[in-house]
C-alpha cells in the first residue's frame, strides 16, 4: 500500500431501501475498504457532509436521494518511528502479516513505552504500514498482553483492517492458548462465562463484574496433562475482554503460573521456583483471509520458558 498524499473526495446518493439507517453504520456498508473507526473520525473532524450540510453526527439518519460527501484528507505518517526490532515471521503477504511474538514486547507505545515495542519492529520492518489504521497503533487489530507469547497478526492495509477488525468484533476469530496453571481444574474441561469489567480496587486490573459494570466474557479449557499441583490447559476463547483467560483462570481458582497479577503463586518443591512471565501463550490463530475470504490457520509453537517448566514438573 502506498500512502495517499492527495485529498480525495467520495460522493453517494442514498438509495431508496436505505432510508433510515445511521450515518456511519451505512458508510461502514458502503465504503468496505475503510473502517468503521475511521470513518467515524472523518464525521467528527466535519469532513462527511450531507446534501452539502457540514457539522453532522454520526448518529444522523440518513434519508431517500440525500447526496453524501465523504472527503478523505492524506493519511498522515505515524509519529512512533520504526525500529530494527528481531521478528519471527510467521507468515507475511500483501494484506497481513503474521508474527510471534515474545513474551516482554509490548504490542504498542503507552505510557512507560515509547519505543521498543510490536509496533516499532512493525514500522521498519513494513514500509507501508505508517498511518493504518490511526498513528499510534498502525496496523494492529488486536494485542497480547506483554508477558503474554505467541501468534498475531497485523494488517498492511485499510481494507484488511475493516475485514478484519469485523471478524475480530463478531468472534468469527479462532484463537488457541495452551496455558502452565495451578491446581487441577474440575471438571477437567468446561466453560467459563462471566462479565468482565475493570476492577474497582485496582484500575490496572479486571475482574469479574456484576451485571452493571462488565462485558460477556466466555472461556472453553480443556485439561491436556496434569502434572502434580499444576496442569497444562488448552483454552479456546469466544470473546477477546482485556486479560480474559487470566481473570477467568484465577476466577475458577487456577490462576495462570507466574502471573503475580491475578494470583500465581510460586512452584512449591522446585526450589520455590517462579515463573519469570505468566506462563501463558497463543498457540493458534484463524481468520478469514482478507484477499479471498479462505479460513487461514497459523501457529506458533511453546516458548522455550513454557517447555522448561514443563519439563521440571514432569521431573
Amino acid at each position: 500500500m502506498t500512502l495517499s498524499q492527495e485529498t480525495r473526495t467520495i460522493e453517494i446518493v442514498v438509495g431508496p431501501g436505505e432510508r433510515g439507517q445511521r450515518l456511519d453504520l451505512w458508510l461502514s456498508a458502503r465504503i468496505p475498504d475503510m473502517s468503521r473507526s475511521r470513518l467515524q473520525a472523518l464525521i467528527k473532524a466535519g469532513f462527511v457532509t450531507l446534501n452539502g450540510k457540514q457539522s453532522v453526527k454520526m448518529h444522523a439518519k440518513v434519508a431517500k436521494a440525500m447526496k453524501v460527501s465523504v472527503t478523505i484528507p492524506p493519511v498522515a505518517p505515524a509519529e512512533v518511528v520504526g525500529e530494527n526490532i528481531p521478528l519471527d515471521i510467521v507468515h507475511e503477504d500483501g494484506d497481513v502479516i503474521v508474527v510471534n511474538k515474545p513474551a516482554g514486547l509490548v504490542v504498542h507505545p503507552a505510557a512507560g513505552h515509547h519505543t521498543g515495542t510490536l509496533v516499532n519492529a512493525l514500522l521498519y520492518h513494513c514500509k507501508d504500514l505508517a498511518g493504518v489504521g490511526g498513528e499510534i497503533r498502525p496496523g494492529i487489530v488486536h494485542r497480547l498482553d506483554k508477558d503474554t507469547s505467541g501468534v498475531m497478526v497485523a494488517v498492511k492495509n485499510e481494507r484488511a483492517m475493516s475485514i478484519l477488525a469485523r471478524q475480530f468484533k463478531n468472534t468469527r476469530v479462532g484463537k488457541e492458548y495452551m496455558a502452565i496453571v495451578h491446581g487441577i481444574p474440575q471438571p477437567q474441561s468446561g466453560r467459563i462465562e462471566t462479565l468482565i469489567g475493570r476492577s474497582k480496587t485496582d484500575r490496572k486490573k479486571m475482574s469479574v463484574a456484576p451485571a452493571s459494570a462488565g462485558r460477556v466474557a466466555i472461556t472453553n479449557y480443556e485439561v491436556i496433562e496434569r502434572l502434580g499441583d499444576f496442569s497444562l490447559v488448552r483454552i479456546n476463547l469466544e470473546t477477546g475482554r482485556t486479560h480474559q483467560i487470566r481473570v477467568h483462570m484465577a476466577h475458577i481458582g487456577h490462576p495462570v503460573a507466574g502471573d503475580k497479577q491475578y494470583g500465581g503463586r510460586k512452584v512449591l518443591g522446585h526450589d520455590d521456583f517462579y515463573p519469570a512471565r505468566q506462563m501463558l501463550h497463543a498457540a493458534t490463530l484463524s481468520f478469514n483471509h482478507p484477499e479471498n475470504g479462505k479460513r487461514v490457520t497459523f501457529k506458533a509453537q511453546l516458548p522455550d520458558d513454557m517447555k522448561q517448566l514443563l519439563e521440571r514438573l514432569r521431573a
